[in-house]
């Protein structure tokens, strides 16, 4: 009597197996009859095999741009459902199961973190450029044939996983990325990744209004997990889920982490995402340059995240909509920041330029010197908002950072600022610098990496690149002793520590120029081109390969090539007394930099860019702004830095020339920064 009660009962709950499919669209009818299968085989287990069983809705993957419909799968709980359907979908030889999260769950107002839209949207992200063309620019795509896996195992075995999915206990704790399986229906495997939820996703996603009121930043004590780090606590302690971040089905920044064991000196990782623009389909590469796989995996995937948050506003709703004469002094005016010149407009004339009464979007920002919210147009706080027509400037993750606190992101964005800024003085200035004699490092793992290098051809140079502040900032320069092809490659550091800068300065270098001769030699006639054309340097590659080119190097002469250089430096001597990253307190570091470039007349602007993914796991990823400083950017035609009044005043106002640049004096090369 009981197993009849109980066979009833699974019965009844089986028959709620649904397709959910449109008429005429591919496979529409494989999902039917798969629907059908699937209440047969529900109802065919075993008494006792799962217990209640939920709501099941089938439908097919890849059949429609999951960017531009609403989401799917995700149907709100009817009558009796304490939790939404259970989606399952179809795609070649793969059923996919999940997500279930609980009714209500993390999304807030009745509606679950991680549904069947997100599941949707992360599968196309990761999905080959063929297949997101056909579903995102022509149309979707159409069945080449029947469903060749519609045999009885295929049924079988994902009600048995449904069964298992529903009896699976509750901790009671909500899980941020609930888990989703795969069973592949040719190799009869189960597997299993989290679900990192899109914070877009209609079906779940409640997207947070930007304010004033949000953009307030309360600098909070950041006490570091150890004396002399920069963290507040150390990578391995993120909670980082690799799978859920990195696999090949519905990974949240990219399909794979790549292991370069080609590498001679870093165990480095690099990995890619997609996003759209209009036509164009951006790949955004990301990765970790450090000394073991793990611990690259782990910085790389934070790199990814942090390019993810940056591209564009997650998870946020932009309401502020205004011109610069509407908002008057409060706004970031984006004159300070550097503009194009007219030539660049009138060669790309769908690109209009700036004019402070044309109405733009604005996402707001904190100052740090003022303590009041200050508007920040769109495009300088995320360098990859939709729609070219709308970029009277391209930025890029310039000052962009994460961090395990928000202390942390804030200083390490405003370190890069710095950074980048001081290095394009020295460069486009062509002012001398003092060279550091890495030997003087108190760090082993400096010079073995320097004798490294040198075993593969390089020498490793350092220079002190202070100009206007006095945090340490170190460029790095690996120099190939027979002068030949691939003959040198820059990078930098900054930090309040000497040590750190250099060693920041050294990876960079270190992973880069061992690799250099062959991505060379791919397209040697392309990059000599460049070398005689700089107008075909047109994106963020090109600028540091070609100075692979030998003839290159004469426009870093002013640096490598000094008469009577002076002695070196000391890293030690770098270190700076007001704050030189020893104090127990991230907070203390950052408020001794900002105070660094508040004194000297500017401010320090923070966009807070976190996505939800991040916040569940403690992140924060920002945006400093300091306007004034030159930008980084790439592309010949697109130099703002060589522009604005800060090029030509700062060296005369730090001390190191009698006057300032006129336009003869600045450097005829393009920057070569990485």
């Amino acid at each position: 009597m009981t197993a009849d009660r109980t066979g009833t009962a699974l019965l009844d709950a089986a028959a709620r197996v649904d397709a959910d499919v449109r008429d005429g669209e591919p496979r529409a009818e494989a999902c039917r009859r798969f629907a059908a299968e699937l209440r047969r085989a529900l109802a065919e287990l075993p008494a006792g095999e799962g217990g209640p069983l939920p709501r099941v809705t089938v439908s097919a993957l890849g059949v429609r741009d999951a960017f531009a419909a609403p989401a799917e799968g995700a149907s709100p709980p009817v009558a009796g459902d304490a939790r939404p359907a259970l989606p399952v979908h179809l795609y070649g030889r793969q059923a996919v199961v999940g997500p279930w999260p609980p009714a209500g769950g993390a999304g807030g107002g009745g509606r679950s973190a991680g549904c069947a839209g997100c599941l949707r949207r992360r599968w196309q992200g990761v999905r080959s450029v063929a297949l997101r063309e056909g579903l995102e620019l022509r149309g979707g795509t159409r069945e080449a044939g029947p469903w060749p896996y519609r045999v009885p195992f295929a049924a079988q075995a994902v009600a048995a996983l449904v069964a298992r999915v529903a009896a699976a206990p509750r901790s009671g704790v909500l899980d941020p990325f609930p888990d989703v399986w795969l069973v592949d229906l040719e190799h009869l495997t189960v597997r299993h990744h989290p679900l990192v939820p899109e914070p877009d996703c209609p079906g779940c996603g409640v997207p947070e209004p930007v304010t004033p009121e949000s953009a307030a930043l309360d600098l909070r004590p950041a006490p570091k997990h150890r004396p002399g780090a920069a963290r507040v606590r150390p990578v391995d302690a993120y909670g980082l889920r690799v799978d859920a971040f990195a696999n090949p089905h519905w990974g949240a920044v990219g399909p794979s982490v790549v292991c370069d064991v080609t590498s001679p000196t870093t165990s480095a990782t690099v990995g890619c995402f997609s996003s759209r623009s209009g036509d164009y389909l951006r790949e955004t590469f990301w990765g970790g340059h450090a000394d073991t796989y793990r611990a690259s995996t782990l910085v790389g995937i934070l790199e990814g995240l942090e390019r993810f948050s940056g591209m564009r506003a997650r998870g946020r709703a932009v309401t502020l909509h205004a011109s610069l004469e509407e908002l008057g002094p409060a706004a970031v005016d984006p004159r300070e920041t550097g503009l194009y010149d007219d030539a660049f407009h009138r060669a790309n004339p769908w690109v209009p330029p700036f004019t402070p009464d044309r109405v733009v979007p604005w996402v707001w920002g904190w100052s740090l010197r003022d303590a009041r919210p200050r508007p920040v147009p769109e495009i300088l706080a995320y360098y990859h908002k939709p729609g070219i027509e709308h970029r009277f400037v391209q930025e890029s993750s310039n000052g962009c950072a994460s961090g395990g606190s928000l202390e942390e992101a804030v200083l390490s964005g405003l370190m890069e600022v710095l950074e980048r800024d001081a290095f394009l003085l020295a460069w486009h200035g062509r002012q001398p610098l003092r060279e550091i004699d890495p030997a003087t490092s108190a760090d082993p793992r400096t010079m073995a990496m320097v004798e490294r290098m040198a075993l593969y051809g390089y020498r490793a140079r350092f220079f002190d690149t202070r100009i206007t502040f006095p945090v340490p900032v170190v460029t790095g320069v690996a120099e190939r002793f027979d002068g030949g092809a691939a003959r040198m490659c820059f990078g930098a550091g900054a930090s309040l520590d000497p040590e750190a800068a250099l060693a920041a300065a050294l990876c960079e270098i270190a992973t880069d120029s061992v690799q250099l001769l062959q991505r060379f030699r791919r397209n040697e006639a392309e990059y000599r081109a460049m070398a005689e054309d700089h107008r075909r340097i047109t994106s963020l590659h090109d600028h540091p390969l070609v100075y692979a080119v030998p003839e290159m190097g004469r426009y870093a002469d002013f640096l490598l090539r000094r008469p009577s250089p002076p002695a070196p430096l000391g890293v030690a001597d770098l270190r700076w007394d007001r704050a030189d990253g020893s104090a127990p307190d991230v907070r203390d570091d950052l408020l001794g930099a900002v105070e660094a470039v508040t004194s000297a007349g500017f401010d320090v602007v923070v966009v807070d860019q976190t996505a939800p993914e991040q916040r569940a796991l403690g992140l924060h990823t920002v945006k400093v702004l300091v306007p004034g400083l030159l930008p980084l950017d790439f592309g010949w035609t697109r130099q703002r830095a060589r522009r604005m009044p800060r090029m030509r005043t700062a060296l005369r106002e730090a001390g190191l020339r009698p006057d300032d640049l006129a336009e003869a004096d600045l450097n005829p090369g393009p920057h070569p920064f990485p």
